[in-house]
């Protein structure tokens, strides 16, 4: 196991193909013949959008959901649903993509940023409320690689403050927090079908409306769609406030249908190999792997894992390069830096050559440091892809690989 590295000339631990598979087939091509054959592309006039959401909901327990055109759509919709607006504070996670950030500023609204839990890499409910003044509006939760955050304490903070709570679920389909599926314990959920995530439409989105309520219900939809009122057929155009256009397509909701008929397959088999990774990666001294709350589970859209530094001599970055020169396609951390140290934040820019929505709220910090275990994850992190399509002797190799640079490199 302590044998010569590869990057020092050694054997690679993986000189094998990881295992591959076709994401679209048959199923896909039948569902979009069928929408051609419609003679319409439209969700309102056609059957394909409406059976994806009616099989989505299904799955998900839930009464109502709306499409919308991407994963960022859906988080836009789900903001101005809950009536986020000029110069209200959402409170989110400064580790994520930044279609978690565009609808909080479509609203003209203020992100403020919280920090994380050091090894779910999600929002550590205490931060969230330090960060709480009379302008928060809502807290927005991102489920990260697949881990759905502790949202029981969330939870009670949003009850304590009157706040909305909206989960970012792009990363976790089918990931459940003690029983309870990711996306329906906040007022909103929120999912991606972009070509990234567990299933794929080309792009798309989905808003999960979780009060069950009709008239919560026709408010999402409206908004998605220019508050256009279509749900009893006849179109209403009175504009009360503006609302953007996110409508999904026949084509993406017909790829959709078969794609959710494989989700409970994918999302088992990326559980199953991040849990097996984690089983034989968890006793190695130095090494941190991802942690998922008591009585929950992933569904590992990545699998990212951290470094204790003063176990090590080596950096990050070196021990990236040398699981990498062992067959192993890993990459340092997730996103370059958080997302409160790119130029828009830091210049407080929106808009180009303005300062609004930020001057509303002057006193909110951007400043290095704003959230440091954040920051430390991001410093010490080491992402693994994991696939459905692997097979269980890539998931081995990934260890076996961990253990050798772990052994060769520990102080």
């Amino acid at each position: 196991m302590q044998g010569t590295l590869a990057i020092h000339g050694g054997c690679k631990v993986k000189s094998t193909p990881f295992g591959t598979g076709k994401r679209f087939g048959l199923e896909e091509v039948r569902e979009l013949v069928e929408a051609l054959e419609q003679d319409t592309l439209f969700y309102h006039a056609g059957e394909k959008v409406k059976t994806f959401l009616a099989r989505f909901n299904e799955l998900y327990g839930i009464t109502h959901s709306v499409a919308a055109s991407s994963g960022t759509a859906a988080i836009h919709v789900a903001l101005g649903a809950a009536g986020v607006t000029v110069g209200d504070e959402v409170i989110t996670s400064p580790i994520t993509d930044q279609g978690t950030l565009i609808g909080i500023l479509y609203q003209n609204a203020i992100p403020v940023f919280a920090d994380l839990h050091p090894r779910t890499y999600n929002l550590d409910a205490a931060s969230v409320e330090r960060r709480i003044t009379s302008r928060t509006k809502a807290i927005l939760v991102v489920h990260l690689a697949g881990t759905p955050a502790d949202m029981d304490p969330i939870m009670e903070v949003a009850r304590r403050h009157d706040l909305a709570v909206i989960e970012d679920c792009a990363q976790s389909y089918l990931a459940r927090y003690k029983g309870r599926l990711a996306g329906t314990i906040g007022n909103y959920g929120c999912f991606s079908t972009n070509d990234f995530k567990h299933i794929s439409t080309g792009d798309g989105g989905i808003v999960t409306v979780n009060s069950g309520q009709e008239e919560e219900y026709r408010t999402v939809h409206a908004f998605a769609d220019k508050n256009y009122q279509r749900l009893e057929g006849e179109v209403f155009r009175d504009l009360d406030y503006l609302a953007p256009n996110y409508r999904m397509t026949e084509l993406q909701g017909a790829v959709g249908i078969a794609q959710l008929k494989k989700l409970p397959w994918i999302c088992g088999k990326r559980n199953e190999y991040g849990e097996r990774l984690t089983e034989q990666i968890r006793e190695i001294p130095g090494i941190l792997p991802p942690q998922v709350p008591e009585g929950s589970r992933s569904s590992y859209w990545f699998y990212l894992f951290r470094l204790d530094p003063a176990q090590f001599r080596c950096d990050r970055d070196t021990f990236t390069q040398a699981l990498r020169e062992e067959g192993i396609p890993a990459h340092p951390g997730y996103i370059p830096r958080v997302v409160y140290q790119q130029p828009l934040f830091q210049n407080k820019q929106a808009y180009l050559h303005s300062s609004f929505p930020f001057d509303r709220s002057p006193d909110v910090s951007y400043d290095k440091g704003l959230c440091p275990e954040a920051e430390a994850i991001l410093e010490t992190s080491i992402r693994l892809p994991v696939s459905e399509f692997f097979t269980p002797g890539d998931i081995d190799e990934m260890a076996e690989a961990i253990r050798k640079v772990a052994a060769y490199y520990r102080r």
